[in-house]
């Protein structure tokens, strides 16, 4: 698949060939979705938690008799029926992470990057490479460029480039080591370098099935 590659002054630049088994094929949202769900229950930090009857310093002496008084037969005043007292099957500390097959994860990043061409969405540029460190220049040459909220993924960024975005609010940048779907699928526009796509190429060129 025949691609314009272009500068950051949205001047033609030449162009690539980006391997189809990676940028062409029928994008499969439930594979996309999985990926996600995966990822974010990564994220989830799972520290939710109330305390437990054992964890409850009330007392635990019994309140009434037996029999005859009226009431429940409690030993403790840390049943959840009490005020103050503890909550019934409440949530506890736990991991929310659950695995996932690395030919799955792979799969699902390359969908996720054909769902990117497919749209339209997918930017290459020759280089990010800034001569100084001015944000309000790279954001004026990213207006042109019409990018909105873009994903930036280069093999290494260039320093003054990466400080120059650092400030950009819509401008969100990722090593190749560092790509996965859900950054991507959230971006408006996916930016790659030519050197980004030989990596990614690479990477994911391998048993494409």
């Amino acid at each position: 698949m025949k691609t314009k590659v272009l500068n950051l002054d949205n001047k033609s630049s030449g162009e690539i060939d980006l391997n189809d088994a990676i940028f062409g094929l029928e994008p499969r949202p439930d594979l996309i979705q999985r990926v996600v769900v995966w990822q974010l229950a990564k994220r989830r930090a799972g520290t939710h938690k109330v305390l437990t009857r054992g964890e409850i310093n009330r007392t635990k002496q019994k309140f009434g008799r037996q029999k005859g008084g009226g009431t429940a037969r409690h030993g403790a005043r840390s049943a959840p029926l009490f005020v103050g007292g503890a909550k019934a099957m409440g949530p506890v500390s736990h991991s929310h992470e659950f695995d996932l097959p690395k030919k799955v994860k792979a799969l699902g990043l390359r969908h996720a990057l054909s769902a990117k061409a497919k749209d339209g969405a997918i930017v290459i540029l020759d280089e990010a490479k800034s001569k100084d460190i001015k944000t309000a220049a790279l954001a004026k040459q990213f207006g042109k460029m019409k990018l909105g909220r873009a994903l930036v993924v280069d093999g290494e960024f260039d320093k003054n480039f990466q400080l120059s975005a650092r400030n950009l609010a819509e401008v969100s940048l990722l090593t190749v080591s560092g790509i996965n779907v859900y950054d991507i699928m959230r971006s408006d526009k996916l930016v790659l370098t030519t050197a980004a796509v030989k990596a990614i190429e690479a990477r994911l060129g391998e048993g494409v099935k």
